[in-house]
């Protein structure tokens, strides 16, 4: 697999080239199969197109402003600067050549490869209305994060000022669109910033009379969690004020709010979490994908006609155990795992290990003191299920510091029902049609959100 480098001419002996393995992004599948590579023969090179590994599970935090991006972002760099066989490219993949062993990114560079892990990710699906994305936005990036925020606080800030009582309960109406983690654990940090971070912050509005309703197509939320688990997610939202209307489709989203087959629902902020697609790498690849754009790999994660490209994570439809691996952390950290022992299987000549998903369980949170979740098999719900959940993000965060200021975030705002990241860093002016303004270049300085190590 190697190629040779002839020596000079009457000097030494040929010498091997190492292999080298590509691998296409940094979140947790692609961290993992570069660490399980750092003792192997190899020269490792990660392509991301931002320099951070982002926590996802915490971004919903960021959103709701509980936390700062830097408590759960880390430079990529800084995560592999001690592996010697490493390295780290800031670049976008956007075509894969297998016959020639090679990827190019955006700038028209070109590297080659001899095995190839491909770990995109995925990205918002809005299931071929776009459009909606305007007026929606979904949680997968910092940005996203970003920018709901400041929609969020923007919205009550506005609603402070208002005159006209109905468009203040327009600003203070919130629909988060699907009832997975993301959207259940969204709608209850909503609805406690409302009930207890702003409740006295304000003079002309009452923010606890703000509606979060969580809109759900499906006859319950969290639905890969057993039924029981569900309807105790559904009571303990509902405890927290939020509105949940289940068997609902959204049929439009615009400025001025949802409509679903219920009615049309004025609200200023809409948040999606109702589905995602995978990154559309698969697709260039001209092979076999499913509806979500995931590439059908093998029992080894190898693309099929293409041994010597693996694919992990939410990029990939695997299947163990006669069951495809679902799209969360556990998944990704697996698959990338498992990448790195094909690769060495490949190298020493010995036949590819299966892919053998173990899962390990899920939690989700839902507000204060309160969660469900699954763990070897034992169901959790209230304050128990909250803690575990706590401890298990707290474990995988990387890096101490990250650990550190997650920790003292969730101890003040445990205590004191504060969120400490209430910033609107991106000016204060509501989204309209009309021209606005280029922002200044304190605008700009405000809106730069440093990522520490």
């Amino acid at each position: 697999m190697a190629e040779i480098a002839e020596g000079p001419e009457g000097g030494d002996a040929p010498r091997a080239r190492r292999s080298r393995v590509v691998i296409v992004g940094g979140g947790f599948g692609g961290l993992s199969a570069a660490k399980a590579l750092a003792r192997a023969p190899v020269d490792v090179v990660l392509v991301d197109r931002r320099n951070h590994h982002l926590f996802q599970p915490l971004l919903y935090q960021v959103a709701t402003a509980g936390l700062n991006p830097g408590d759960i972002a880390t430079p990529i760099r800084a995560i592999l600067r001690d592996q010697e066989n490493a390295s780290v490219m800031l670049g976008e993949v956007v075509t894969i050549d297998p016959a020639g062993k090679e990827i190019r990114l955006a700038d028209g560079a070109a590297i080659t490869y001899d095995h190839l892990v491909l770990a995109a990710g995925s990205t918002h699906s809005y299931f071929g209305h776009d459009e909606w994305e305007r007026h929606a936005p979904g949680l997968k990036t910092v940005e996203d994060a970003l920018e709901i925020r400041r929609r969020v606080l923007i919205a009550f800030e506005l609603a402070e000022v208002s005159d006209d009582p109905v468009e203040r309960d327009r600003l203070l109406t919130f629909v988060v669109i699907g009832g997975g983690p993301t959207g259940v654990e969204t709608a209850g940090a909503i609805a406690e910033i409302a009930m207890k971070t702003m409740s006295q912050d304000f003079r002309s509005i009452d923010p606890t009379t703000a509606r979060v309703l969580l809109i759900e197509g499906a006859d319950r939320i969290l639905t890969t969690y057993p039924a029981t688990l569900s309807a105790k997610a559904l009571r303990q939202l509902e405890g927290l004020g939020v509105e949940v209307r289940l068997d609902t489709m959204v049929s439009d989203i615009d400025e001025a709010g949802a409509t679903t087959d219920g009615g049309f629902i004025p609200a200023a902020t809409v948040v999606w979490a109702a589905g995602v697609t995978a990154s559309p790498l698969g697709s260039s690849l001209d092979v076999e994908v499913d509806r979500a754009g995931r590439v059908v790999v093998d029992e080894a994660l190898a693309v099929p006609g293409h041994p010597s490209i693996l694919v992990i994570g939410d990029l990939a439809n695997a299947v163990s155990r006669g069951e495809v691996v679902p799209g969360v952390a556990q998944g990704a950290i697996q698959g990338g795992r498992h990448a790195a022992a094909v690769i060495e299987a490949d190298l020493a000549g010995r036949s590819r290990p299966g892919f053998r998903y173990r899962d390990k369980g899920e939690l989700a949170t839902i507000g204060r003191s309160s969660g469900v979740g699954v763990i070897s098999g034992l169901r959790l719900s209230g304050w128990i299920a909250w803690t575990a959940w706590g401890l298990v993000h707290v474990v995988f965060l990387i890096g101490f510091r990250s650990r550190m200021l997650v920790m003292i975030g969730w101890g003040w705002s445990y205590l004191t029902f504060q969120r400490g990241a209430r910033l609107i860093t991106t000016g204060w002016r509501p989204r309209t049609d009309e021209p606005q303004e280029a922002p200044s270049a304190d605008d700009e300085a405000q809106a730069a959100v440093p990522l520490g190590e």
